[in-house]
């Protein structure tokens, strides 16, 4: 394979775990908040579990989000930082 492909196939994978991971996370806040409304409380509480879910949801999303894009930011700078050193 050539590395046009290898990394093609490389940024494809890393776009789709960030996708998926942000969307599962949501998906994982809110159906617990429903579930909380539901199960636990028989309705009583509902909607605000849910939105506490949700919210709870996007938070990890985006928590995830941002420490996905800063693994992949030190990957970039340590080859450059050894590239100095070889210099």
């Amino acid at each position: 394979m050539s590395d046009v492909k290898k990394e093609f196939v490389q940024l494809l994978a890393n776009y789709g775990h960030v996708g998926f991971t942000f969307v599962a996370s949501i998906i994982i806040g809110l159906g617990g908040g429903i579930y909380l409304d539901q199960k636990v409380f028989d309705g009583r509480t509902s909607p605000w579990f849910t939105f506490i879910g949700l919210a709870f949801g996007i938070a990890a999303g985006y928590k995830t989000l941002l420490e996905i894009l800063w693994r992949n930011k030190e990957k970039q700078e340590k080859p450059k930082q050894e590239d100095k050193r070889i210099e």
